[in-house]
């Protein structure tokens, strides 16, 4: 009997069976607790970057040396970030995600190790410097193992759980740094801002090694392109080296020379990374994301955005503690307000602003964040060597919130116009020019307050920077506009 007659007798055709569900991803079972273990690797990254801010006052007190070891101890681990941390991605996509990450991983925790117990400034330097290198084998991995484990329905709540994870930790990490340094837990003074990272590390190498899925790799990937590291790696020490050691030198002509001639050798770069490509080669960067004004946008304000950032973090610890001279814990309790902001900003723009007004959100960010700014300039060049925290909280506060409107959504916007074959290649160089603008803010805007300290007293240098910081904020709002007015939508499914 045919289906047509069947329906004609008042009977009805079968149901079509629902389709069976895929394979599950490997290491699916475990998928929670690799979120979990890829969190703690985040903490430990955010709270080494925050915390050290807090303690560079003590730590020069111990080793003495001149200002520019102060910026060193933040800028050595920055600086290695930005410089490995596309390497690291590529290094993840060739000999597999999980075994990068366990290098990464054991390579910080002996590294945040040698720091704790590091016998001069030389050694704590070259300890931080390595850290970093290891951190960006680390932290790439984490967000490509979880694509792996997951499925495509539950991708979104994973990611989700990034933004007040990091919030979070903006929030501890002054708090923290301070207690630590102040309380001298067993005699350790500063050095346990270090220790506290070695049983995190423990344990993200004992879950990572148990629960991660087996090494996958990136189908097409080849070989490393070790001529593209070594350019981007000498581009970015060039720039950076002599802004951090330049006024202690006397600026040499040197100094000049070499922040000159970084801006070829980026040229030289990208037109080696075009060669390669052509070649039918394996770039480290794909080239053809330069030829997207919307993401050289986003290169521009991430610069100028993230330059401001930790310049003024550095610089606002360093004005409370040798100008006012608070102790530690003075200090990253003040900076609560700020954290609060962050992390407010943060939810908000993340959950409800970002996804509706797009681009919008990231200019009031902007906007929002100078106001504060230009609020912490009034509140010292009225009361002087005087101020206390409570003339600070609304200006740190208004500070934290223009903070956390605009890195909530900034990486999302930012993305938005490159093709999916490229995405990979432009996170990971967004994320280098994250660590990249920190470099450089720390560098210049410390530098900057250490000589017009010297030469007018900290009241005087910290109104400079203040208002440095305000210009690059608006600076990186009138690149902004050519940013994407809205985020890429997310795929069917997610």
């Amino acid at each position: 009997m045919t289906a047509d007659s069947s329906t004609s007798t008042g009977t009805t055709a079968p149901a079509e069976p629902e389709p069976e569900p895929g394979p599950l991803p490997p290491g699916y079972r475990w998928r929670w607790w690799i979120l979990g273990t890829v969190l703690v690797a985040e903490v430990m990254d955010l709270l080494d970057t925050t915390i050290v801010s807090i303690a560079s006052p003590a730590i020069q007190r111990d080793f003495g040396g001149g200002t520019s070891q102060i910026q060193w101890i933040s800028a050595a681990y920055t600086l290695t970030f930005a410089v490995l941390l596309i390497t690291g991605a590529r290094l993840g996509d060739l000999v597999g995600r999980k075994r990068m990450f366990l290098i990464g991983t054991a390579g910080f925790t002996f590294f945040s190790a040698l720091c704790a117990v590091a016998s001069g400034s030389g050694m704590l330097i070259g300890s931080r410097a390595a850290q970093g290198a290891f951190a960006a084998m680390m932290i790439p991995q984490g967000l490509g193992i979880m694509r792996e484990v997951f499925p495509p329905k539950e991708v979104g709540g994973a990611f989700a759980a990034f933004g007040p994870v990091m919030g979070l930790s903006s929030v501890i990490g002054p708090i923290l740094g301070g207690f630590l340094v102040t309380a001298d837990l067993l005699g350790t003074g500063w050095r346990m801002i270090f220790l506290i990272n070695i049983p995190l590390g423990i344990a993200a190498l004992v879950l990572g090694s148990r629960m991660f899925p087996r090494n996958t790799r990136t189908p097409g990937a080849t070989r490393l392109d070790l001529p593209g590291v070594l350019l981007l790696s000498a581009a970015f020490l060039l720039l950076v080296y002599p802004l951090v050691q330049g006024r202690d030198l006397g600026w040499p002509v040197w100094t000049y020379l070499s922040m000159a001639a970084s801006v070829p050798l980026l040229a030289v770069f990208a037109l080696y990374q075009r060669r390669v490509r052509a070649g039918g080669g394996s770039p480290l960067v794909e080239p053809g994301l330069f030829r997207n004004r919307a993401f050289t946008s986003a290169l521009g304000v991430g610069i100028f955005f993230f330059a401001a950032m930790s310049g003024l973090m550095l610089t606002l610890t360093l004005a409370m503690q040798l100008g006012q001279g608070w102790t530690a814990m003075h200090a990253g309790a003040t900076m609560i307000p700020l954290s609060l902001g962050i992390a407010v900003g943060a939810g908000l723009s993340g959950a409800v602003l970002g996804p509706r007004y797009g681009r919008r959100v990231l200019h009031a960010g902007m906007a929002v964040m100078t106001v504060g700014v230009l609020g912490l300039w009034a509140s010292y060049a009225h009361w002087g060597l005087q101020i206390s925290s409570w003339d600070l909280i609304a200006g740190l506060a208004v500070t934290g919130l223009g903070m956390g409107l605009l890195m909530a959504p900034f990486f999302d916007i930012a993305l938005a116009g490159v093709t999916d074959q490229q995405a990979g290649s432009a996170a990971g160089v967004l994320n280098a020019v994250q660590q990249l603008g920190g470099s450089i803010g720390v560098a210049a805007l410390g530098t900057g307050f250490f000589s017009w300290a010297a030469s007018s007293g900290f009241v005087h240098a910290t109104g400079w920077t203040l208002g440095l910081t305000a210009a690059g904020l608006v600076v990186s709002a009138a690149l902004g506009f050519g940013l994407p007015r809205m985020a890429r939508p997310e795929p069917a499914g997610h």
